[in-house]
């Protein structure tokens, strides 16, 4: 059943919201929600190694496909690969929890990073982009009234990147340029954490401690993993792994990237921002945090749930 429907619209060069017009759910269906280059690809690894109990390698973008990207496969043809599997469903998507229907029988994840780190990894991102990645990107956004133009083309400093970030977006007045604002994307799952089919998990703690975040999301999918299968899962959940798998796992999409799996996986570190941005940057992030979020979302993106102070609710 539906508990609402969405409630803004998001177009970038990338991503279209309203595709989810056309979503049609399935009971259990799951949905990796998180701001590119946040653990996106970590977590569809992580509820992938749940759904099947298994740590075999196995194609991501077949398992689990990218809902609402728009220019690829059309929605029709996303439709009928969901409506074809058998096995319990789990899809990809870059929407703000606004922009995409609210329904019962789904189960929300979304994945948080600290946003100068999401940055500057989405900086390597667009910088290994293959050219006819980027002429189809651009095809898109020149056939789309809203924005009526290619994307824009990464500077190559970081810092350039992170500025233009930071006080240029799609729509006026915005800022997340090639894609929406982190800020505002953030904030509406922050708003809507006490959903009770909603589990937000961090990057950050997902480093810190796997496999408890592992079980942690388990358990929010109501999935029973055997004692005995656990390290095997974990192990296959980890940066190393999943890049030596990548070949096997992300087949088409390394086609998009220059250097194929190193350009994809490139780092997955933490506080990369260090000794990257200046004092000046950092007190541009530190003044829109203040005010664009709440304190306690602020400390969150930028600590995670495992070093914080507050209270836990039974859901943590």
């Amino acid at each position: 059943m539906m508990l609402r429907p969405a409630l803004r619209q998001y177009r970038t060069w990338t991503s279209d919201s309203r595709r989810w017009d056309a979503y049609r759910p399935r009971q259990g269906d799951i949905l990796v929600a998180t701001y590119p280059k946040s653990g996106t690809t970590w977590m569809q690894q992580i509820v992938g190694l749940l759904v099947f109990a298994s740590p075999e390698p196995r194609p991501i973008g077949d398992i689990s496909p990218w809902f609402d990207r728009r220019f690829a496969a059309p929605v029709d043809e996303v439709n009928r690969l969901l409506d074809s599997q058998s096995h319990r469903r789990f899809i990809k998507c870059h929407t703000p929890f606004d922009g995409m229907p609210l329904h019962d029988e789904v189960k929300y994840i979304h994945v948080a990073r600290d946003g100068r780190d999401a940055c500057l990894s989405f900086h390597n991102h667009s910088r290994s982009l293959r050219e006819q990645t980027l002429a189809a990107i651009d095809r898109t956004g020149l056939e789309d009234p809203l924005l009526a133009a290619p994307q824009p083309r990464p500077p190559v400093e970081p810092r350039e990147f992170f500025h233009r970030w930071m006080t240029q977006g799609v729509a006026p007045e915005s800022d997340g340029l090639p894609f929406v604002s982190w800020f505002n994307f953030e904030a509406t799952y922050w708003q809507a954490r006490q959903q009770t089919n909603l589990l937000c998990v961090h990057y950050r703690d997902l480093k810190a401690d796997l496999e408890g975040e592992m079980r942690r999301i388990a358990k929010f999918l109501d999935i029973e993993i055997p004692q005995g299968r656990w390290p095997a899962l974990v192990t296959a959940a980890t940066f190393g792994e999943m890049r030596k798998a990548a070949e096997t796992t992300l087949p088409s999409m390394m086609k998009l990237f220059e250097g194929g799996a190193g350009g994809f996986f490139h780092k997955g570190e933490n506080d990369r921002w260090k000794g990257v941005l200046s004092d000046a940057d950092l007190a541009l992030f530190d003044a829109a945090c203040r005010a664009r979020l709440s304190p306690a979302c602020a400390a969150w993106l930028a600590n995670g749930r495992l070093a914080s102070t507050e209270p836990r609710t039974a859901a943590d």
